[in-house]
């Protein structure tokens, strides 16, 4: 018998560039929490997608990172969501998945969002991480992400995808849709943690984060234009189950990726 992975996905308006104020408001959203393995958070959750990372970026020894490792430890729970950090001389949108014992693994933004700007601002990772965690395999990737497909294949037999993001409202029905594409076509549970509010540049933010099954059934009820904390069970049993009669993933087809540092 498989575990099941607990999950909380969290909806939140975010402070403008203001990590502490948005650290605050997280720690009393966290006491509430209890029974969960994952508490998953949006995109930039630190300061929203700011295109200004010079004057509120932060090291991987500063302080978002270290609450980060605090809390995990403290609640015994992962913690995943990605903040701006600086190495050297770039700036990386970088994910963070957080284990209960402090442990971090990182995976850096592959899709700069050229229309903001972001690809002018921010180096770009080209390695895809996997995470391993109480018997299940979960691949976290970061908005403009899920509307490539390549790049989220699943050539890992990964059993999760999870997408961290601040995906804007006009924008909606795409994040809806390809969400479940990406679940169905690689035969996975897909997370998708999106804020709410409307930030400093004035682009308005819906939220519809969801949980969504490897047959495409949304798992979460409709949410939008407020903040929320979203529960889900991801049940190993079901999922392999329905991999064993719908062996769809078996018939893909073999390429490999070739990155720019290639």
């Amino acid at each position: 018998m498989q575990a099941d992975l607990q999950i909380a996905i969290v909806q939140k308006d975010l402070v403008w560039q203001d990590a502490e104020k948005n650290r605050k408001k997280l720690d009393a959203l966290f006491a509430s929490l209890n029974d969960v393995d994952v508490i998953v958070l949006p995109e930039m959750f630190t300061t929203g997608f700011s295109m200004h990372p010079k004057p509120i970026a932060e090291t991987m020894d500063g302080a978002s990172v270290s609450w980060l490792k605090e809390k995990a430890r403290m609640l015994h729970i992962a913690i995943v969501g990605s903040i701006i950090i600086k190495e050297q001389e770039n700036y990386y949108n970088r994910l963070l998945f957080v284990y209960p014992n402090g442990t971090i693994e990182s995976y850096d933004k592959r899709h700069a969002f050229t229309l903001a700007g972001e690809n002018e601002k921010y180096a770009t990772g080209n390695e895809k991480l996997i995470v391993s965690y109480k018997g299940w395999k979960i691949c976290p990737l970061i908005c403009y992400d899920l509307r490539f497909p390549v790049w989220s294949r699943n050539t890992e037999n990964y059993d999760v995808l999870l997408y961290v993001a601040n995906w804007p409202k006009p924008r909606i029905h795409a994040w809806n849709t390809l969400l479940k594409a990406r679940a169905i076509e690689n035969m996975c549970y897909c997370i998708g943690a999106n804020r709410v509010g409307v930030d400093a540049n004035g682009h308005e933010y819906s939220g519809n984060s969801v949980a969504i099954d490897f047959l495409g059934n949304e798992m979460t009820a409709l949410c939008e234009n407020k903040e929320a904390v979203l529960y889900t069970t991801l049940v190993k049993n079901d999922l392999q189950h329905i991999r064993a009669k719908l062996p769809f993933l078996e018939d893909k087809d073999e390429f490999a990726i070739i990155t720019d540092d290639a």
